[in-house]
């Protein structure tokens, strides 16, 4: 492949594992680890990554454990989760932080399938904002003394490689959405 094609396909690969992160933090009715990724803990005046001071377990389908690994935290964890966007009150016996993950209604579920839609969407729209990008740059080529047919190619298989990210994006669209909707 061109090297000039392969900084748009990079910019292309960073926008699908931006995308599935973005779904890897929305909860599905059961404990996911991955919905605390984005919390941040103040350690000693640090902002500090929740799995960067706690262990994180999930016991149970439903329940997270998170063990910090030092007692003194669980009152900044339990702020940092309370203060964050999950919905989850954290409970706490001294030693651990629980949270407990209700189950989802039907209603809380279409909701959380449009949010997946509305993040895929907004994935397709930057990756043709990447090719559109492409297609410009490689206009801008025929000053370097370069043949017509070359930058038709580069176009085409910048297309070829839009769609294969677009057909992506919406796999992974349908199988977030699927697993929302299981019971």
């Amino acid at each position: 492949m061109d090297e000039r094609l392969n900084a748009y396909v990079d910019k292309m690969n960073k926008t699908m594992k931006n995308l599935t992160v973005e779904l890897g933090t929305i909860r599905a009715g059961r404990a996911n680890p991955h919905v605390l990724d984005k919390i941040m803990v103040d350690y000693y005046g640090a902002p500090t990554p929740l799995q960067g001071v706690a262990n994180i377990t999930v016991p149970e389908p439903r329940i997270l454990q998170i063990q910090p690994w030092e007692a003194s935290l669980i009152k900044e964890i339990t702020k940092a989760i309370n203060m964050s966007d999950i919905g989850i009150n954290p409970n706490s016996d001294g030693k651990v932080v629980r949270l407990i993950f209700p189950e989802l209604t039907e209603e809380r579920r279409k909701q959380l399938v449009k949010e997946v839609e509305k993040k895929g969407e907004a994935s397709k729209v930057a990756i043709r904002n990447i090719r559109r990008d492409g297609n410009d740059a490689f206009k801008k080529l025929k000053k370097e003394d370069i043949s017509e047919d070359q930058i038709k190619d580069l176009q085409d298989e910048l297309q070829k490689q839009t769609d294969k990210f677009i057909k992506d994006i919406d796999k992974e669209i349908a199988a977030k959405s699927k697993e929302i909707l299981t019971v």
